[in-house]
């Protein structure tokens, strides 16, 4: 009998298909609404109301890809600030999607930081107005394998081709 302690080949969990919502803490309720659906073209598609007092929306892409729930930081736990903080990150399909969004950034007055190269692809990060960050990652060394980033004093100083943490 042979033993092998290799571990059998990542396959992902059928029916996993895609993550139903991010949650982000804000301070100013309708005007996190307004960005958001700005910046992204979402559509508000819930609200929630909560002791007569408006605490909380949803909102959804159009195509229902994504949601992002909005919820008012005072009532959050330990009132959350996330600011500087890059929660998820959107994949935009080629650079000439994070080329309209940046352009979209500055049709409507968004700021956003300049797009920089790392060894993975492009990024993009962009602040809502509670300072917490959007960043949008584009892709150009694919995904299939690994690839370590490393930096120091904010600025990226190499790469690298073996994981340092032990997975599973």
């Amino acid at each position: 009998m042979t033993v092998t302690t290799e571990e059998p080949a990542l396959r992902g969990i059928t029916g996993l298909d895609r993550i139903t919502q991010v949650k982000l803490p804000v301070t100013d309720l309708a005007r996190s609404v307004a960005w958001y659906c700005r910046l992204l073209d979402l559509r508000l598609f819930s609200e929630f109301v909560e002791d007569g007092v408006l605490r909380g929306a949803g909102l959804i892409d159009p195509r229902e890809r994504f949601c992002i729930a909005l919820r008012d930081r005072t009532v959050c736990a330990g009132t959350p600030s996330l600011d500087g903080f890059d929660v998820f990150a959107f994949t935009p399909a080629s650079r000439a999607v994070l080329d309209e969004i940046i352009a979209r950034c500055e049709r409507y007055g968004i700021r956003h930081a300049e797009p920089y190269d790392t060894p993975a692809g492009t990024i993009l990060d962009v602040p809502d107005p509670d300072g917490t960050v959007l960043r949008f990652y584009h892709f150009t060394a694919g995904t299939s394998g690994f690839t370590g980033i490393e930096s120091r004093d904010g600025a990226i100083v190499g790469s690298y081709s073996r994981p340092r943490l032990p997975a599973g």
